[in-house]
């Protein structure tokens, strides 16, 4: 007989998923299934409510009828779709990009970013990550092995009692420059931004840059919203040569094209820093969906033609503004948003009663998720709690605030609007 000792406990997860608290999207999934108010109006998650342009969707019916769209894509991405991306952006960028070098395709741009944290972090790095931040940052960034550091955006002063810009909410580059030490490999940047909307300016992405070229660090430019701009928009890649050769710019067909199911999107980036990328998403998942690459090079190459860039911009403004118009009318303020297509609503005039019966699980969090529970139970309409995206340390600068997604068809949005309007006899003055 082996001497070898049973294992005791054969099923137990590794540490890096062990002993994670109930998310966000369970808790809001759990209310709406409990909530008295049918259907539930979903303006939390950022899934668009329609469909992706004719010429786009028309392309992936016409590339699953090809055998070669079936098969396994090349592990960097088609070929197409990588010269459609390179012929798209070097504009942007000011130089013409070698497509076959500094372009390279992945399932989506979560798994891009888990790719380059996979490519370039190692046990006892650490990242720099504002906040508030995309929640999948994290596990990505401590799945290989990385510690992140955390600096907050400071939102305005009165952001509880007026409606301002977006850009209010600021980085101080004294807390930046003090979260880097010797340890520091990579910061995270969001421009224009989740949840909040800012679109970093010129001079704040500049003395990102400036502080990243001083201690050789690199910079994952998360940019999956860069055609829903509403201000002159920057790319941080662009500023400089020096700073150039240090970022890596992530894009996503799922936002640009209303496709947030298709999961194909890029990194851009100099050579020495997207061939680890790639060495990195070839051990992850290999290679991406074939006909929706093909779809999405179709998308590149017509959507000039088709005004569909130009369109995107403007039919989503309008939606912001239309929705909008309900938290003017009830005096509720928010960020106006410069870019994305989310909205931060503060709601510290909503008094909720003391004797509400919440459960456990949101009982012990911040008043946002009491929040977030109360509108999907009482109005039917699922907004999504932002201190989700704070340590707890800062959860305090968020919980009078929700999130609402706008990428919905007008008429939800008008629904949502006439539900929220029951809030008017929760609120008092701030």
């Amino acid at each position: 007989m082996s001497s070898t000792p049973v294992r005791s406990d054969p099923f137990r997860p590794a540490k890096r998923v062990a002993g994670q608290k109930e998310d966000v999207w369970t808790i809001v999934n759990e209310a709406a299934t409990a909530s008295p108010v049918h259907p539930i109006i979903n303006m939390g998650q950022g899934f668009f409510g329609y469909n992706p342009p004719k010429f786009v969707t028309d392309a992936a019916k016409a590339a699953l009828d090809r055998v070669e769209c079936n098969q396994y894509s090349p592990t960097k991405g088609r070929p197409r779709l990588k010269k459609a991306l390179a012929e798209a952006y070097s504009p942007f960028f000011g130089r013409k990009i070698n497509p076959d070098t500094e372009v390279t395709i992945t399932t989506g741009a979560n798994e891009g970013m888990l790719s380059a944290f996979m490519g370039f972090i190692e046990q006892g790095d650490e990242v720099i990550v504002f906040e508030p931040y995309f929640d999948q940052y994290i596990s990505n960034i401590e799945m290989p092995g990385g510690t992140v550091r955390y600096v907050p955006l400071h939102p305005p002063e009165d952001g509880a009692t007026k409606t301002s810009s977006a850009a209010n909410w600021t980085l101080d580059m004294v807390e930046l420059e003090k979260a880097i030490n010797p340890k520091t490999r990579m910061i995270v940047l969001n421009s224009p931004h989740n949840p909040v909307g800012k679109v970093f300016s010129k001079d704040e992405l500049q003395a990102i840059g400036d502080l990243c070229v001083k201690h050789n660090i690199i910079i994952l430019s998360d940019e999956v919203y860069d055609r829903l701009y509403y201000v002159p928009f920057t790319r941080i890649a662009t500023l400089s040569p020096e700073i150039a050769r240090l970022t890596l710019t992530v894009g996503s067909a799922g936002k640009n094209f209303y496709a947030t199911g298709w999961r194909v999107g890029w990194l851009i980036g100099p050579e020495h820093l997207i061939k680890y990328v790639s060495a990195a998403h070839t051990r992850i998942c290999y290679s991406s969906v074939s006909p929706l690459q093909e779809a999405a090079a179709v998308g590149f190459e017509k959507a000039d033609q088709e005004g569909f860039w130009d369109e995107s911009k403007r039919e989503m403004r309008r939606k912001m503004e239309r929705f909008c118009e309900v938290f003017d009318e009830l005096g509720l303020p928010y960020s106006d948003p410069e870019g994305g297509y989310f909205v931060l609503v503060n709601l510290a005039k909503v008094r909720l009663p003391s004797d509400y019966d919440f459960p456990s699980q949101v009982a012990e969090r911040p008043r946002d998720f009491k929040l977030s529970w109360f509108l999907i139970m009482e109005l039917g309409v699922a907004a999504i709690p932002p201190t989700e995206f704070y340590t707890p340390e800062n959860a305090h600068i968020a919980e009078d605030y929700l999130r609402f997604a706008v990428c919905k068809d007008d008429d939800v949005l008008e629904k949502a609007k006439e539900r929220l309007r029951g809030l008017r006899k929760y609120m008092v003055e701030a």
